[in-house]
């Protein structure tokens, strides 16, 4: 008995002790980060640190569009802001990361005017590192990361550029910061819940999964759990940005700051897309264009379904069946996003269509509108899609959409009403077929018609219109950091 008080007695002081220890850890972390910026302050006692949270800065999708944009738009606003980027991609330097996306996106940004802190932790976000609780794992992971970031440079403000909100509480407290994040998609939202509950096979609801009611039980109590995490995290923001209606609709629901969250569409290249002319091709190929990166909700194996039904459709039209052909353009982040695309490659075959589907890999700038200038309907598969930036420049481009029937799509970008049409929607495979079939059989003025609504209707999504709406939220927490602003 007295053995086993002593043990007890013996337990207790440890846990006791750790728990102090780390009590002790996290304040002289946070003391350590505090006195560093303050230490910033004095010497430069008018410069803000504008720190970007976006560990894959050199991807090459949407999200970096933002990111690039969103400096560009600081540097030129700001004399007083010193631009920090949080990255992973350790092994590519700061003139290479430029170079890309100024060949991928169109926009320059000088070297001198950006200071890279590369990250070596970026692996404990990857998803393949956690083969279950893979939500709850990266996003631990991520705040793993994050620590890493702000013990190499505690910035001013920090602004999540990934959709990181478990990083939230980490750059507020730890260091000090002012914090803002632009959300692209939430971790998880009401929609994933609900595929769960109906034992959907999906990409993140595995079929071993949805076929046991037990583990589906189990699965909707962690995604309730982890939901309720989120929204904790999420909360711990000082300003957030979201990128349309749909994503502003789950972050409200999750996170419930409505007066924090502002709806700020992301920037397309629309100006100079609309200037773009179709050039035709030499065999009068009918392209179907298709952009996004090799990632597995873009769901690029619906597409070739798509093309799989599209030729029963035209089963008495072989000639114009085998004009057809659909580009598949996109960037490939890492080896997952290289085998994904050859998998692709063999469901094609598989199909029948290699003679009708062509990919092209991690293209410039320059090869993206020669695309454009080649092809007149484009395609867009992704499931609640959170905006769809390659959608609306599809649309200025002059290409008509077929776009998924689902979030940012169906709320903010494409108009199906007769009279007002800019694109169309489908759900499966058989609805995106008849889809492309009415657009190859439609008459030369119905589909000038659809083509002239769109062009008209992108300007709303311009990087002007971006970059206006970006600076008016961020404006507030560059000001409480710098005493002086320039104007």
């Amino acid at each position: 008995m007295v053995c086993m008080c002593s043990m007890l007695c013996v337990v207790t002081a440890l846990v006791v002790f750790s728990l102090f220890a780390a009590i002790f850890g996290i304040f002289l972390v946070r003391s350590i980060l505090h006195s560093e910026r303050s230490r910033r302050a004095k010497e430069e006692s008018d410069v803000v640190y504008v720190g970007f949270f976006h560990p894959y800065c050199n991807a090459g999708g949407g999200g970096e569009r933002v990111l690039w944009c969103a400096v560009r738009c600081l540097l030129k606003k700001y004399s007083n802001v010193k631009i920090v980027v949080y990255t992973g991609d350790v092994g590519v330097t700061p003139r290479d990361i430029l170079k890309k996306a100024k060949n991928t996106f169109n926009v320059s940004v000088q070297e001198k005017d950006v200071d890279f802190i590369y990250l070596n932790r970026r692996s404990f976000v990857e998803a393949a590192k956690y083969p279950h609780f893979t939500l709850l794992g990266q996003s631990l992971g991520s705040m793993w990361l994050g620590l890493e970031a702000a013990w190499k440079f505690p910035p001013d403000v920090l602004i999540d550029t990934m959709g990181y909100a478990f990083t939230f509480p980490i750059f507020r407290f730890l260091t000090g910061s002012k914090v803002s994040g632009y959300v692209h998609y939430p971790t998880i939202s009401g929609e994933m819940l609900r595929r769960v509950k109906a034992r959907t096979l999906a990409h993140n609801n595995k079929n071993y999964v949805a076929r046991n009611p037990f583990l589906t039980w189990i699965k909707i109590f962690y995604y309730r759990m982890f939901a309720k995490l989120y929204g904790l995290m999420g909360r711990r923001a000082d300003i957030i940005m979201v990128n349309s209606s749909w994503t502003e609709g789950h972050i409200n629901a999750l996170w419930q700051i409505p007066l924090k969250t502002h709806r700020v569409y992301p920037p397309c290249d629309v100006s100079d897309l609309k200037k773009v002319t179709f050039i035709g091709n030499d065999d009068e190929r009918i392209v179907i264009l298709s952009v996004g990166q090799f990632r597995p909700e873009k769901d690029h194996p619906l597409q070739l379904q798509a093309m799989y039904e599209l030729r029963s459709l035209l089963v008495n039209d072989e000639a114009l069946w085998n004009r057809l052909r659909l580009v598949i353009v996109g960037s490939c982040r890492h080896e997952d996003d290289v085998e994904r695309m050859k998998n692709m490659k063999d469901l094609s075959k598989h199909l029948s269509l290699e003679n009708n589907v062509e990919f092209k890999v991690n293209v410039t700038y320059q090869e993206l509108l020669q695309c454009y200038q080649t092809a007149k309907i484009g395609l867009h598969t992704m499931w609640n899609e959170h905006f769809g930036i390659s959608i609306v420049e599809c649309m200025a481009a002059g290409l008509i959409m077929v776009a998924n029937r689902s979030g940012g799509p169906l709320m903010d970008i494409v108009e199906t009403s007769p009279g007002s049409q800019t694109g169309f929607l489908a759900m499966d495979a058989v609805e995106y077929a008849r889809c492309i079939a009415t657009i190859l059989y439609n008459d030369h003025e119905d589909n000038d018609s659809i083509r002239t609504a769109a062009r008209a209707s992108v300007d709303r999504f311009s990087e002007s219109e971006f970059e206006s709406a970006f600076l008016r939220v961020i404006a507030p927490l560059i000001e409480l950091e710098s005493p002086s602003k320039h104007e």
